[in-house]
């Protein structure tokens, strides 16, 4: 392992002042069994950690970086907006700008409303749907994380299930969560067995999910399921809340809702949207979302909200994602890492697979195929972090945890998405 001195020294520091020496858990490293990453600045495709290591970056802000680190027109952007100021509470006409743009993107959302994270937008987005339908009970899918709200910590995907066996979080007490359903991801007897029951039917507010699963690595759900879902909800006067907080502007210009053809109620946005910068929003039917205060009796607040200088970010990078083939392209540089990497596997007939859409990606060791928790809770972990510390030595970051997302973005080089490739295939020969 390199020598990072700087690093160690500074994580230490972080470690008298802050739990775990993280402010995000996963952050830490700790299930890899090795001192995490601290960051000193980035460009492009690289991160250059405090003791000047460089790395090719394919966690990018666990998604938000498609454009890569310090892209010129965002930052000359955020300069010029920074000039006017950073931050008001009160409202400014770079958050019209932003809202127009996703509404133009984005079929289904007619209103939108923007918060400063994930968590804010699905926790808004479930308090909205509850308003809106006066029903209580919100069924989510085991895997499926959409945040650290508290009853949403029940059979969670992402960092929590390296924290617990349960996937869920200590210091929630049931009478919070007894109005949330985890089911199985991707089981429609599962689903049709509580929507259809007497003793739910008229009481579910809403059902929440990732139509592509990215944290419990990716995890697209079935067509077939998602189509069960959408007509399903309707009949029984529940919303559909799609959490596109990674796949949205991700997958393509129109989420993943645009990749399966399928209109949901309420969508969560966030990553992609800020440009770099904290942002997220949720949104939909124009009827749905009046019911938020000023105009209706359901309450959110932010002053953060709507941030000058997050909007011109997220403005100027969903501009970018509209220039001719940008995702065709990103597509290609995807599969030019992954293409010798699925040959050597099949070419040794390894326990492995890569589930891909676009230009996301999850390598599952010890498994053929993942299609929900229980499968991806199957794959060999001791494997993985003996994976991500041999590519870390070799200048290779990727995200510190097998039940998370790869992303490549615009600006990996050939050069390095080779490289990667090549580090890649070597270790696979080495574990055949």
């Amino acid at each position: 392992m390199p020598k990072r001195p700087k690093s160690h020294q500074i994580f230490q520091e972080l470690c008298h002042v802050i739990p775990g020496g993280v402010n995000s858990p996963v952050r830490s490293c700790l299930q890899m069994k090795q001192l995490p990453m601290v960051v000193d600045h980035a460009f492009q495709d690289q991160l250059v950690d405090a003791d000047g290591l460089h790395y090719i970056d394919y966690c990018g802000s666990w998604g938000a970086l498609i454009h890569g680190h310090a892209h010129p027109d965002i930052l000359q952007a955020v300069k010029m907006r920074m000039d006017k100021g950073t931050s008001f509470g009160i409202t400014t006409a770079i958050e019209a700008e932003l809202a127009k743009e996703i509404v133009k993107l984005i079929d289904s959302v007619e209103k939108i409303r923007f918060v400063s994270s994930g968590t804010e937008a699905t926790m808004s987005a479930v308090r909205l749907a509850r308003g809106f339908t006066r029903r209580e009970v919100i069924i989510k899918f085991s895997g499926n994380y959409h945040g650290h709200t508290d009853y949403f910590l029940v059979e969670a995907g992402s960092g929590v299930l390296n924290t617990t066996s349960t996937a869920s979080s200590a210091g929630i007490p049931y009478e919070i969560v007894k109005h949330t359903i985890s089911l199985p991801y991707n089981n429609i007897e599962a689903l049709k067995n509580v929507l259809y029951h007497p003793d739910y039917r008229e009481n579910i507010a809403a059902v929440i999910i990732e139509p592509i699963a990215g944290n419990m690595g990716v995890v697209p759900a079935n067509l077939e399921f998602l189509q069960f879902l959408r007509s399903a909800t309707q009949e029984i006067g529940a919303l559909l809340i799609f959490d596109e907080v990674i796949s949205g502007f991700r997958v393509g210009l129109k989420g993943a809702q645009g990749y399966f053809s399928i209109k949901p109620d309420l969508t969560c946005f966030g990553k992609i949207i800020g440009g770099g910068f904290p942002a997220a929003a949720f949104g939909g039917r124009e009827e749905i979302m009046n019911c938020l205060a000023p105009l209706g009796n359901v309450y959110q607040a932010g002053t953060l909200s709507g941030n000058p200088v997050a909007m011109e970010a997220g403005l100027q990078g969903l501009k970018l994602l509209q220039s001719s083939g940008f995702y065709e392209d990103l597509l290609a540089k995807t599969n030019l890492l992954l293409d010798p990497i699925r040959k050597k596997i099949e070419e040794l007939n390894l326990n492995i697979c890569i589930q891909q859409i676009g230009s996301m990606f999850t390598l599952f060791f010890g498994k053929k195929r993942v299609g929900n928790l229980k499968e991806a809770m199957e794959v060999n972990k001791e494997l993985f972090i003996h994976f991500f510390q041999t590519l870390f030595k070799q200048g290779i970051y990727i995200p510190p945890s097998p039940y998370e997302s790869w992303f490549v973005s615009s600006v990996h080089t050939k050069e390095h998405l080779f490289y990667t490739s090549e580090k890649v295939v070597e270790f696979l020969e080495t574990i055949a």
